[in-house]
Parts: C-alpha cells; sequence; structure tokens
C-alpha cells in the first residue's frame, strides 16, 4: 500500500525483521550518584580517557551496531520527513468561534484562551491588568517565581499595553491578543538571553548575546498579539527529565511538591500545571514537552521533526505546551504556519468519515510501565475501543531497548557539540561551565565513535521503515502508549544541592517517549488519570501518548480531544487542579495585587 499522501525524504515502508521485535525490559546497570560522590565523579570522569569509556561501554552505547543485519541498512541520521503540499489543502483554522470556552462548572477547570477573550472583549478585563497581576504572583520573591529564568518587566508591560490599546480602539489582533505565554530558556526570545538553564558566566559572550529576533514559533505567538512573560527554567542544557537545576533553582510540581515537575521542560510544566499561564514554549529531544506536562497534568505536542523549528539536531523540535487541548490546537496552529522557506504542507484533520479509527498498542512495550499507571490507562482504552469505535490493532516496534541505547547517546553527542560552541574562540574548557552531572554526561558522550554514530542511523532507518509499513497498513494510526512508565520521580533529600546522576531512572523515564524523537514523528501527551503518591501531599497525574504518521499532528490533537473528554465525562472525578493552583483571572477580577 502507498502512502497516503506525498513526502519528501519518506523512509519507505518495510516490516522489520521478526527478531528485532522481541522485548523484554531491563533496568540498567548504571551506578546512581548523589551529593559529593556525584561532584567527585563528575571532576574524575571528565579527566580521564579511561573512565569515559567505561562508562560509555557500561551504559550499553556500543551495543546497537552488533544488531543482526544492521550492516546492510543505510543510515538515516536526520529523521525530517516532510509532507507535501498538493496545492489544495488550506491550514485549519484559529477562529475564536473554533476555540469556546469550556464550562463554568466542569470540574478542574483551567483557564483558556477564549476566557481571555471573552474578558477582553466585554471590557472587564484587560492584558495590561492581567500582566500586572501575572508579574506580582511570578517575580522574583514571589510564589511562583520559581517557574520563570529571565523576566523583562519593560518588554512585557509594553507588549501588554499595545494589546489594550487595540482592544481600546477596535483594533485587536484576533483569540491570542493579549493571552499571556511563556518560553523556555533554549527558544531565542528577541531581548532576551538564551542562557539553556546554565549558571552565568559573564565573561562568555554566549551569556550576555541577546537575540536579535524571536524564533519563528515564538514569533508567530507574539505577531497575533499574545504577551510574552519571560523565559523559562529548565534542566540544564535539556540533559535529564527531573527539572532539577542546582545552579537556578528547580520548579514546583503543584499536584505535589515531594516530586519533581519532569524535565527538561520543567519551568513552562510547573506555570501551566500551576494555572499561571494558558500556553506555554519548550522543546523536546526526548520527551521534554510531553514527560513535564504528564507529571503536572497538562498538555504537549512534539511535533514533525523541523516542523516549526530547524536546529543542530537530529531529536530536538521546539514545540507548544498548554493547559487545554483547545490551547495547545491554537497555539500549534498558531506556530505551524509555515515559515516562507518551508516545504512542509498544513497538517490536515483526520475525516470524520473514515471508514476506521486505528489505534496501536504495543503490548508487550507497556508492560515496562509501572502498575498504578498500566491501572490508570486501562479503562481509557477500554473506553476507546467499546464506547468510541477505536479499532485496537496489536503491534510491535523494533529493537525498542537497543534503540533507546541509540537515541540516548545521539542526544549527548548533539549536546556535546553544543557545548563546545558556546565557548569557541574563547580558549575554555566547555564542561567548566557546566554542573557534575552534566560534566558527567558530556564526557561520557566524548567517546562516541563515527561508527557507532553511523549505527545509530541504521537503527533509525529501521525503525522509521518499519513505521511507515505500519501507517500504510493502519490508515490515520495513533500509536497509543503511557506518556512515561511512572506517574512522577520523588526527590530525595539533598539532590537540589549539587545535582544528581541516575541514568537507569533517567532511561527508564523515557521508555516511550524517544521513539517519536528518533523516527521525527508527531506525538501528543495528555492528562489520563491519577494515582496516589509514595511521599508528600497531593496526587500524581498520569499521561498517555498518542503518536501519529509524520504530518500527523492534528489526528494527534484529535487524540487528545478524544482523551480529554474520557477524563471530563467518564474518569471518576474528572480533571484536577493541584490545591494551590492560581486563580489568575479570579485576581485580576477583584481588583487584587496588579489587577486595579
Amino acid at each position: 500500500m502507498a502512502p497516503s499522501r506525498r513526502f519528501a525524504n519518506y523512509p519507505g515502508a518495510r516490516e522489520a525483521p521478526a527478531e528485532s521485535l522481541a522485548y523484554e525490559h531491563e533496568m540498567g546497570q548504571n551506578p546512581a550518584l548523589r551529593g559529593w560522590s556525584m561532584v567527585a565523579a563528575g571532576s574524575l570522569v571528565s579527566n580521564s580517557a579511561y573512565l569515559q569509556k567505561f562508562f560509555w561501554n557500561n551504559a550499553g552505547f556500543d551495543k546497537p551496531k552488533d544488531i543482526p543485519g544492521l550492516e546492510k541498512e543505510v543510515a538515516i541520521l536526520n529523521p525530517t520527513v516532510i509532507p507535501l503540499a498538493d496545492g489544495t489543502e488550506e491550514a485549519p483554522g484559529v477562529e475564536p468561534e473554533l476555540f469556546p470556552a469550556q464550562p463554568k462548572d466542569l470540574p478542574g477547570r483551567y483557564y483558556s484562551t477564549a476566557d481571555y477573550h471573552a474578558l477582553y472583549k466585554s471590557g472587564e478585563v484587560t492584558p495590561l491588568q492581567v500582566a500586572e497581576t501575572l508579574l506580582s504572583l511570578i517575580r522574583p520573591g514571589a510564589k511562583y517565581a520559581d517557574a520563570w529564568r529571565w523576566l523583562n518587566e519593560d518588554l512585557v508591560l509594553a507588549a501588554a499595553r499595545a494589546s489594550a490599546e487595540r482592544w481600546a480602539t477596535g483594533k485587536q489582533k484576533g483569540l491570542l491578543d493579549g493571552v499571556p505565554f511563556g518560553v523556555k530558556d533554549d527558544v531565542d526570545v528577541e531581548g532576551y538571553v538564551t542562557t539553556v538553564g546554565m549558571k552565568v558566566d559573564e565573561s562568555i559572550p554566549f551569556f550576555t548575546r541577546k537575540a536579535a529576533e524571536s524564533e519563528w514559533a515564538v514569533r508567530r505567538l507574539e505577531e497575533a498579539g499574545a504577551v510574552m512573560m519571560g523565559k523559562m527554567h529548565m534542566h540544564e542544557i535539556g540533559m535529564d527529565t527531573t527539572g532539577c537545576n542546582p545552579y537556578n533553582g528547580t520548579p514546583t510540581n503543584w499536584y505535589n511538591k515531594s516530586y519533581y515537575p519532569g524535565g527538561s521542560s520543567s519551568g513552562p510544566a510547573s506555570a501551566l500545571g500551576g494555572g499561571l499561564v494558558p500556553i506555554a514554549v519548550g522543546t523536546d529531544a526526548g520527551g521534554s514537552v510531553r514527560i513535564p506536562p504528564s507529571f503536572n497534568g497538562v498538555y504537549g505536542l512534539k511535533p514533525s521533526h523541523n516542523r516549526l523549528s530547524t536546529r543542530n539536531s537530529s531529536m530536538c523540535d521546539t514545540a507548544p505546551m498548554a493547559a487545554t487541548v483547545a490551547d495547545l490546537t491554537l497555539a500549534y496552529r498558531t506556530m505551524a504556519t509555515p515559515h516562507p522557506t518551508s516545504l512542509f504542507a498544513p497538517s490536515l484533520p483526520p475525516s470524520p468519515s473514515r471508514p476506521k479509527k486505528y489505534i496501536g498498542v504495543p503490548t508487550t512495550w507497556l508492560s515496562a510501565a509501572s502498575p498504578p499507571v498500566r491501572a490508570a490507562l486501562t479503562p481509557l482504552l477500554t473506553h476507546l475501543t467499546t464506547v468510541l469505535g477505536y479499532t485496537q490493532v496489536p503491534i510491535s516496534l523494533p529493537n525498542l531497548r537497543l534503540g533507546q541505547f541509540a537515541h540516548a547517546a545521539t542526544c549527548l553527542v548533539e549536546g556535546l557539540s553544543d557545548s563546545r560552541a558556546r565557548v569557541a574562540g574563547t580558549g575554555r574548557n566547555h564542561l567548566s561551565l557546566l554542573n557534575s552531572p552534566n560534566k558527567l554526561l558530556l564526557s561520557i558522550g566524548s567517546q562516541t565513535p563515527a561508527a557507532s554514530y553511523l549505527s545509530y542511523g541504521q537503527v533509525r532507518a529501521v525503525l522509521m521503515r518499519h513505521l511507515a509499513w505500519l501507517y500504510e497498513t493502519y490508515p490515520g494510526l495513533v500509536i497509543v502508549s503511557p506518556t512515561t512508565p511512572v506517574a512522577g520521580w520523588p526527590k530525595a533529600p539533598g539532590d537540589e544541592a549539587y545535582g544528581f546522576s541516575d541514568g537507569n531512572m533517567s532511561m527508564y523515564n523515557m521508555t516511550f517517549c524517544w521513539v517519536a524523537n528518533t523516527a521525527g514523528c508527531p506525538a501528543v501527551t495528555a492528562p489520563a488519570g491519577y494515582v496516589e503518591p509514595d511521599q508528600g501531599e497531593g496526587v500524581l497525574p498520569v499521561g498517555v501518548m498518542g503518536m501519529a504518521e509524520w504530518g500527523g499532528e492534528e489526528a494527534c490533537l484529535e487524540f487528545a480531544r478524544t482523551v480529554e473528554g474520557y477524563v471530563r465525562d467518564v474518569l471518576p472525578g474528572g480533571r484536577r487542579r493541584p490545591g494551590e493552583w492560581a486563580d489568575v483571572l479570579g485576581q485580576v477580577k477583584a481588583g487584587g495585587e496588579g489587577g486595579k
């Protein structure tokens, strides 16, 4: 069967060898390092090629090259697969009537863009009042400050005043005009320095150079009138899934403060989960706009590779995150307006009249998830098939264990390249700028030989061709899995002083997410349930992930809306908000601090 549309760089459909489809979950053999042992290990390993090579081998990064038959594959080093326009498609709209506000009495209701729009339109609230109230909540020392890395109040207030003036004169730009949003610290925003979660060293030009223009996705939101509230915290250089940042501080998981917010898009997810903003911009190289939203009970969409940005990476993409599916859709459609140089065709919503709606469930892979996560998702899968008419097809994916090693090592190599570029021409050792866990990780990554790197591209080729075969066999297929195998990552005493390295848990946390990055496919996460924690007060959200074919972002969004309906109408208690959720619009309307 031929693909349903034309693509550039299409990998070709080919079912993977049967022996590559077997999967048995195994935890790694990497030592967990904390406290002074972490500091010592970072120093020792970064100065010893012998230790670097030992840990590289111990992590399993040499194993992918030994996959039987891999030598026959042509490596794919960049997974950009571009759906090509046929000249007839029209991009889905962003008109206000497409994004109505949720019912006022909906349990666990989060504010959406529609709420801001309605209040601005009525004149009851202005964008300037919203910005002033938000600043009072997030500036240094305020309760919700730990999600924000950089604030420029002059820029924020100027944008808010301009929006308020447009509303006052009837010249508002549309649904997003005046709506606040935040941006992760590795995405360029005009007037801000991009410090990727690192401790600032002003002797290095990288840390003082302000961006001349905003990245395309951010620019599109700003051009729509949205108010950029500031740059947001992240795990240092994006190199883990906890969000723990010993230099700059770790954002709060408002559902349970005894758990990490997830990484690397920790600040955006914390702010969304806490109710501060309805939309945020993050990046994702191994789950970074899916794992943090899963931990914080919100939504994230990793797009097809290079759809929204072009980075020096075969894994990382700029991506929207949001508190509601409506805002995730609105943000994506706004950000995805093609750059003038882009060949990407619009992502089109699936036809409501299609013969079958397929979900692919890799049951053996799902066995890697913890029992509470599996128990939380079982009723959702039952609802999709028995009530909503989805056809569930059992599927398998190739080289799931060794492919994850290939993904992790590729991320380390690409992170190493970025790290060296930051000090180019300065004579400085790039590792000296990093915390101890990242000194360790990038030192280990430096031992990756070219032959191994090429084998990772061959692993990618096998995966992409098998996925193409699945998507051609089951048109419109969405592959369903937990977002993460655990509902949260508990904090341990002392970890935030120096950072820590737990490679086994990091890899485990990315068990399901890495496939979309390696293959370049779009994938969405949506809250699907809640479980009780092992420590602290509150609950832990559980996320479900849907991965679609290249260019299938709208299929992912449809899946997220379906899950949202399940949570709203079927899940006992519905959606939940954390106990310290920030009622921003309520404060503005009440004339609270900054709201006058």
